[in-house]
């Protein structure tokens, strides 16, 4: 079980920031930014909550699998993990990525790092990767669960105006250009959820975007609030489908961000809760595990 990872104290978070840049360290203004972000939230849950679906989906698994976990930029490092599932004798493995939607940008790093871990440790592991789980219906419904607990947030009457807005983390726009399915998989499961929901007044925005010269993925949230308090929406329903668990980019970036901007403008804004340790997600990749062990 693989997630992004996030720095476990403020004293890591240059360390943590350089490993996402590859290797080339933050300027000071750079490093100041994300150390107030940081500070503002009071430091990421990601760890803790991937060790609570972890221990979650052990308890679905049983004796017979063991469940690791492994992050892509912070402690537990993946290759450690590989490290310890050789040590352990492991021989068959499935690998799953705590992000429901597929692209090269995203799940195939994940899949890069593991394979680099067994060319290093010289480790002959058979792992079979599940690279997408954005239209299964355990996690469609987990995400029906937590729209209908948000929307009585909302007096009688807002709910009758209200805006859903699906997000995701944006990726560099070169990806349209590469036939990557992040897009079209992120819409699929936005409409499923809508459809699931009885939901017809519903748009979609991306989030989070990095601090790059290139072109990102839009619309950003931050600009359609602007565009639906311009046309007279004023209570938004955020639903982040493309993040599983609290952590960074909905604690800051919906919560404090996105929900300042609407409260200036005289908005009523909430968000689901995110799944976190979610037994309907527990279930659903017990589900993928078995499928992806006996081939089908």
């Amino acid at each position: 079980m693989m997630a992004y990872g996030s720095p476990e104290m403020t004293d890591d978070i240059e360390a943590y920031y350089t490993d996402i840049r590859r290797g080339i360290p933050p300027t000071p203004v750079q490093l100041d930014a994300l150390k107030s972000r940081y500070n503002a939230i009071g430091g990421s849950p990601l760890l803790r909550i991937t060790i609570q679906q972890a221990e979650s989906l052990q308890e679905e698994l049983g004796n017979e699998y063991q469940v690791y976990i492994g992050m892509r930029h912070w402690k537990p490092w993946i290759i450690d993990s590989v490290a310890k599932m050789k040590g352990d004798e492991i021989e068959r493995a499935v690998g799953i990525v705590m992000a429901p939607h597929y692209s090269s940008m995203s799940i195939e790093k994940y899949i890069d790092k593991v394979e680099e871990a067994k060319e290093q440790l010289g480790y002959g592991l058979d792992i079979h990767f599940i690279k997408s789980w954005h239209n299964r219906p355990l996690f469609i419904e987990a995400l029906q669960h937590k729209i209908t607990k948000a929307r009585k947030l909302f007096s009688g009457e807002e709910k009758e105006n209200l805006k859903v807005v699906f997000t995701a983390h944006s990726l560099p726009e070169k990806i349209l250009e590469q036939n990557d399915p992040y897009q079209d998989q992120l819409l699929e499961t936005s409409k499923l959820v809508a459809e699931k929901c009885g939901i017809t007044d519903w748009t979609f925005a991306y989030q989070s975007a990095g601090r790059t010269q290139e072109k990102w993925l839009g619309p950003d949230l931050l600009s359609v609030l602007d565009t639906l308090h311009a046309e007279g929406n004023n209570t938004v329903l955020v639903c982040p489908v493309g993040f599983v668990a609290d952590h960074l980019e909905v604690l800051y970036d919906i919560d404090i961000e996105a929900q300042a901007k609407a409260k200036k403008m005289g908005m009523h804004l909430e968000r689901t809760e995110s799944l976190n340790a979610d037994p309907l997600l527990a279930k659903m990749f017990a589900k993928l595990v078995h499928e992806k062990i006996h081939g089908k």
